[in-house]
């Protein structure tokens, strides 16, 4: 439905679907109107009613995200102490610390004069990231929020739509990435890229449709030919389907691809009740379509950073068209739709602490977050370390290991750990010696060999390492040896 016709009964009902405790919903309503009374004389440059912006919110945390009552709750209330008269008092006192705490979270910095829009924009930023490293759920009601305004974007002025749109691009699409929160990060980029390059867009959107239309036939005719054959094997099954979103089929188009030559337009989703089917099911689909095996990936056995796990597999369709599917559980499927937000342990109870820790995007915020002198320091940092291009290594036991592109083995062992940095006698990458100053690439595996009679790093490793997170401990190794010196 469209999120300008959305209704309170509406989000109710939404709700209703994962979490029905009649005194929860009735809590839910009563930020409703307490919400609409606050914002009771605005409106949007639209013309629509503020109400209809925290409640499309509110709406959207609930489709994506399955959230928690207190935080559709502060979703809802989320801009009343930005925009109206209440208080961060007045929300505890009617719904709670925690609910209070969340619209803090996500409310702007107030009273603060900034030299600049881009200043304000950094320092808001920062606070954001700062209390997403404490709750989850503070950056997932930024989401949705810039999300709703991304989607409303038309009723700002070109200038304005531009630069929101790259703080977008730049910003929350990638956290919506490394929350593995794909369906709202694939959304956020096809709206960005409508406002940053529209020719271009237009461009994409047209052929990507064109393409789509011509092969549908195909795709669909496979669709219901693997049904069959799963049926005919006993295999219960539900199959789905995808088409890529145009942003991601214009960042293959601008590696050199042509449309026609993207494996992944098309990508046929079989969901099956447990592992050892998802690998009967691709034995199955090779023994039919011919597979393109540079393009089999096992995100089962090596799941991505993100927690994604899934078969993929690029088959030769009937007319020689690369075709994906992607094999996996119910429980995949539900990750891979909900990213983070799925380990919920239950809707009231938070984010599991330990697995903040599975997430590598996490532990590296808090890394930064723990060592900043300042919003400014904190968000280099992260901008350098985390917002940027990425690769994947292996350690040799198989674990994924993420780090900026440009990284060497110094930026490695720190990101393992400091002992291992400090400690580091020689790096092996793919079984051969390695500089320390090589760039590591995607896939490459990678060992460190310590010995504990090596004092520390030496001072030239500032110039070989690629992160901030590698050079602020190398400095803080190097200052220390200087101070017992002396």
């Amino acid at each position: 439905m469209a999120l300008s016709t959305v209704t309170i009964d509406d989000l109710i009902a939404s709700i209703s679907v994962y979490h029905n405790d009649d005194d929860d919903l009735e809590f839910i309503r009563k930020a409703y109107q307490y919400a609409s009374f606050l914002h009771k004389d605005q409106k949007r440059k639209s013309g629509e009613p503020y109400i209809v912006h925290p409640l499309s919110v509110a709406y959207i945390l609930t489709t994506f995200a399955r959230a928690d009552m207190n935080t559709v709750c502060a979703a809802l209330l989320h801009d009343t102490i930005e925009d109206t008269h209440c208080t961060s008092e007045d929300i505890t006192l009617n719904f709670g610390e925690e609910v209070a705490m969340l619209v803090l979270g996500v409310t702007k910095i107030k009273g603060v004069v900034f030299s600049s829009r881009e200043e304000g924009s950094l320092e808001n930023q920062g606070k954001i990231l700062n209390g997403m490293v404490s709750d989850i759920r503070i950056v997932l009601i930024k989401l949705a929020d810039r999300l709703h305004n991304m989607r409303t974007l038309e009723y700002k002025t070109a200038d304005r739509q531009k630069a929101i749109a790259q703080e977008t691009l730049d910003f929350y699409v990638p956290i919506a990435y490394y929350l593995g929160s794909y369906q709202i990060k694939n959304e956020l980029e096809d709206l960005c890229f409508k406002y940053v390059d529209p020719e271009k867009f237009i461009m994409i959107r047209n052929d990507l449709e064109e393409y789509i239309d011509n092969t549908k036939d195909e795709a669909f005719q496979i669709i219901s030919k693997i049904k069959v054959i799963l049926e005919e094997n006993n295999i219960a099954c539900r199959l789905t389907y995808r088409t890529k979103n145009i942003y991601g089929v214009y960042k293959r188009v601008r590696e050199g691809l042509k449309v026609s030559e993207i494996h992944d337009l098309w990508a046929i989703q079989v969901i099956v009740k447990d592992i050892p089917t998802c690998y009967q099911v691709l034995g199955i689909i090779h023994g039919i379509y011919p597979p393109f095996n540079q393009m089999l990936k096992d995100l089962i056995a090596r799941p991505k950073t993100t927690m994604y796990r899934s078969l993929h597999t690029s088959v030769f369709g009937n007319n020689g068209r690369l075709i994906q599917f992607q094999i996996r559980t119910e429980e995949m499927d539900d990750i891979s739709l909900l990213g983070l937000p799925y380990y919920w342990d239950s809707p009231d109870v938070g984010m599991d602490e330990e697995l903040h820790n599975k997430f590598q995007f996490f532990k590296s915020l808090v890394e930064a977050n723990q060592h900043a002198n300042s919003t400014k320091e904190f968000m280099e940092e992260a901008k350098n370390d985390i917002f940027t291009n990425m690769i994947y290594v292996f350690t040799p036991m198989g674990e994924v290991v993420e780090l900026p592109e440009g990284s060497t083995p110094i930026d490695y062992a720190y990101k393992i750990h400091s002992d291992v940095g400090n400690k580091m006698e020689m790096a092996i990458v793919n079984a051969s010696v390695a500089s320390f100053d090589r760039r590591l690439k995607n896939n490459d595996i990678v060992k460190i060999i310590t010995n504990d009679s090596i004092v520390g790093p030496r001072e030239e490793y500032l110039g070989m390492c690629r992160t901030n997170l590698a050079k602020r401990k190398i400095s803080e190794f190097l200052r220390k040896q200087e101070k017992e010196v002396k």
